[in-house]
């Protein structure tokens, strides 16, 4: 199944280096936002190498400088992230990183619950040729039992790196205290990393154009972060991906439309209780100061993994009604996503006019991302290469939280 080897490449020199250096990854850094301006503002920021104009100037400041330091012993390294979640509860997950091998889709080794497309990864590749290395982590999930052992690791080992991100309460990376723990791949605990690795496959949680840019570059492997998919599960690693929405047809034309679907029914609630987290089969709308809940649990679902997510029973109940098409979801104008932890921001576009509803919905679960993986996988070895596979999540349905730091490593990879 999966491969994995240890890391070689850069690192930052020391834990308050480190502190300066990293940031959040380039795709959640909003153009013009305050978070964007802090990092621009920071000449030692990892921004300036993911998404400034003069990354190889950028990198070779660095490298001068000896904020990043080479480190060609080929290592793993642990990676604890403490942290207060959304609701107030003090939660610390473990995972680590490593080098997986690069493999086709096909086999299986690494198995992706998204469509990927070569023209979305051309910017990442050209910065991978222009630098000559992976600079940021793809986050993957394992069915193996590694949490146990990471967590005997982190016991016994002194950190390499020991600081909490500061990013001007800008980010939900703001405030996470980080520990890193360095070990040689070729120790017991390394030995014993990769045969538990080795015994399953890997799942793409977030990253897939990433790991499709390492695809298309001849890796022979790639940086990643991999964490235990009950990890995930016990720490609420996936939040509900809401939305704000301007629909063709505001949502009170739309009630009773929607309404005329079988098993299911729309309800006025005080906004006392309108934007929290709805249980499966119910959505809440947001518009006009007014709380709608949308009660799809009684429809009749498919038996079939993607057909019965929220997320997309979302797009066939509630987007028709409102003149919303699958053409529309990539369109800024119509559509602005922000994780369950960001709901004020939802009520607040709306608030402001600037949407017409915002819609929350229930959290994708790590069973059902692995499963619709899964099903994806069985389809491309019956249909081969389609062009537009069915078992594939809908857009914008998964928010993995907290993201994982760039700047901790950049792998100097090599080809195949």
């Amino acid at each position: 199944m999966a491969e994995i080897a240890g890391l070689t490449g850069l690192r930052p020199g020391s834990s308050g280096i480190a502190k300066i250096i990293t940031s959040p990854p380039y795709d959640v850094i909003k153009p013009g936002s305050g978070l964007e301006k802090l990092l621009q503002e920071n000449e030692n920021s990892f921004w300036h190498i993911t998404l400034g104009d003069k990354p190889k100037d950028a990198l070779g400041r660095l490298v001068s400088r000896r904020a990043l330091i080479r480190d060609d012993e080929p290592c793993f390294y642990v990676y604890s992230q403490e942290f207060d979640s959304w609701n107030g509860q003090r939660i610390t997950r473990l995972g680590f990183f490593a080098a997986p091998a690069v493999a086709q889709y096909e086999t299986g080794d690494i198995i992706r619950h998204e469509q990927t497309f070569d023209d979305k990864v051309q910017g990442r590749l050209e910065l991978a040729k222009q630098l000559g290395m992976t600079i940021e982590p793809i986050f993957l999930l394992t069915k193996s039992r590694i949490t146990d052992m990471l967590r005997e690791i982190a016991d016994v080992v002194e950190p390499l790196y020991d600081f909490v991100s500061d990013f001007g309460a800008q980010s939900e990376l703001h405030g996470i205290h980080n520990r890193i723990y360095r070990i040689p791949a070729s120790s017991s605990f390394g030995q014993a990393l990769a045969n538990l690795i080795r015994v399953n496959a890997l799942y793409i949680a977030d990253g897939h154009h990433r790991y499709h840019s390492a695809l298309l570059n001849n890796q022979a492997n790639t940086l990643a972060y991999i964490v235990e998919a009950d990890e995930i599960k016990k720490t609420r690693g996936i939040q509900a991906y809401n939305r704000a929405i301007n629909g063709t047809v505001v949502f009170e034309d739309g009630i009773n439309e929607i309404s005329k679907i079988s098993g299911v029914c729309v309800e006025e609630q005080p906004a006392l209780i309108g934007v929290g987290c709805p249980n499966r089969g119910y959505f809440w709308v947001y518009t006009n100061g007014k709380v709608y809940w949308v009660d799809t649990a009684g429809m009749t679902r498919a038996d079939d993994p993607v057909e019965g997510l929220d997320c997309k029973v979302l797009e066939q109940v509630v987007y028709p009604a409102l003149g919303l098409t699958e053409s529309m979801l990539s369109d800024s104008g119509r559509f602005e996503y922000y994780p369950e932890q960001d709901n004020d921001k939802i009520t607040a576009l709306v608030d402001s006019g600037s949407f017409n509803a915002g819609i929350g919905l229930h959290a994708v679960s790590v069973d059902e991302v692995i499963a619709v993986a899964d099903a994806g996988l069985k389809e491309m070895r019956e249909n081969g290469n389609i062009a537009k596979p069915h078992f594939i999540m809908p857009k914008k349905s998964t928010f993995f939280a907290p993201k994982i730091l760039s700047g901790l490593f950049l792998y100097g990879h090599e080809y195949r």
